[in-house]
């Protein structure tokens, strides 16, 4: 297998999770503390989820062209809905005892956000992260569909030279991709928790 497809294909994956996170928690904390903007946010991630993820790619593509950009942008899209529902789930589900005794403390609405509530709920978040990454990989097969390179191609070849082969090698080096990530995260999940321990 091609060290640069890899490569690019993690590259892929990396900035996709990345710009997700970014984009997702925001949103998430958004739904949690703003009702009036909690059922269009969660509404809006879920409809994104409906969307077959060869069709977005092809709609993001519609304007932002050919190449790793827009592959990045549909993925970024696709992954919003972990994020954003396990942020505001672990969010709303903290034991109102909790929040009642911060705010007991005097502490103001973004102290009990940052320093209690967020914590608390960092496994839930995490989890959705996880989903996302893991989810991602296979996702970004269809990167080659849009000129985004990546392990799609040399999958897509070995079906248009009906190569075995490369399919199997394709195929199984994203199984392989995936299952490390999910280790990885699962030991970083485990390492965060013993620490905040």
């Amino acid at each position: 297998m091609n060290t640069k497809i890899l490569l690019e294909h993690l590259y892929i994956v990396f900035f996709s999770v990345v710009l997700s996170i970014l984009a997702g928690l925001p949103l998430g904390v958004a739904a949690y503390l703003w009702k009036p903007a909690r059922k269009p946010i969660l509404r809006l991630s879920e409809l994104l989820q409906t969307i077959p993820a060869l069709a977005l790619l092809g709609m993001v593509m519609l304007v932002l062209g050919a190449g790793k950009t827009t592959v990045i942008t549909g993925l970024l899209l696709y992954s919003l809905l972990p994020i954003v529902h396990n942020t505001y789930i672990g969010l709303e589900a903290i034991d109102p005892g909790v929040k009642r005794a911060a705010r007991g403390m005097g502490m103001s609405r973004w102290d009990r956000l940052m320093t209690v509530e967020l914590p608390l709920s960092f496994p839930m978040i995490f989890a959705g992260i996880r989903i996302a990454a893991v989810t991602s990989v296979g996702i970004a097969v269809f990167a080659a569909s849009v000129g985004g390179g990546g392990l799609g191609s040399v999958i897509n070849r070995g079906i248009r030279t009906q190569n075995i082969q490369l399919i199997l090698s394709g195929t199984l080096t994203l199984m392989a991709m995936a299952l490390v990530l999910d280790g990885l995260m699962a030991w970083l999940e485990h390492s965060l928790k013993s620490g905040r321990r």
